[in-house]
């Protein structure tokens, strides 16, 4: 009889840690990092030859570092002394900002590209390439009047 009431009494005591232990376990799943997030700066308006800036910041939450190469594409082609792709190592502690200078002579659609590629020597400790995808982009429009 004493074994039976240890036995009841022992059972809430079991449900109680199991019903904490599953909302630990699901805090856990709340806390995912973002692989990668981009900013875009670039004026909306511009007149006919001006030159804008296109700036594009780069930034990660993971712990670990990764190689990423980030350019700029567009349908009208974009002239300028300006350096097309860049390649760079990021860090959670390190956002990394591009910056390109052009002139625009018609209303474009402009799309800054950021890849995640597999670079040695580039990072100063071994980079990773996470799973999941390897392309992020954004797409800005600016209007030449």
């Amino acid at each position: 009889m004493h074994l039976l009431q240890l036995l009841f009494r022992a059972g809430p005591a079991i449900l109680l840690l199991a019903f904490c232990l599953q909302f630990r376990t699901n805090k856990a799943e709340e806390d995912t990092r973002k692989v990668l997030s981009m900013e875009v700066q670039m004026p909306k308006k511009a007149a006919p030859n001006e030159e804008i800036s296109v700036t594009v910041i780069v930034q990660t939450e993971l712990r670990e570092c990764m190689v990423i190469q980030c350019s700029l594409l567009s349908r009208n082609p974009m002239e300028g002394p300006f350096n097309y792709v860049y390649t760079a190592c990021l860090c959670d502690s390190n956002p990394r900002t591009f910056y390109w200078d052009f002139r625009v002579n018609k209303t474009m659609s402009i799309t800054a590209l950021t890849h995640i590629i597999d670079k040695e020597d580039i990072c100063p400790f071994k980079a990773v390439v996470p799973n999941g995808p390897k392309y992020f982009y954004m797409v800005k429009n600016i209007t030449v009047s």
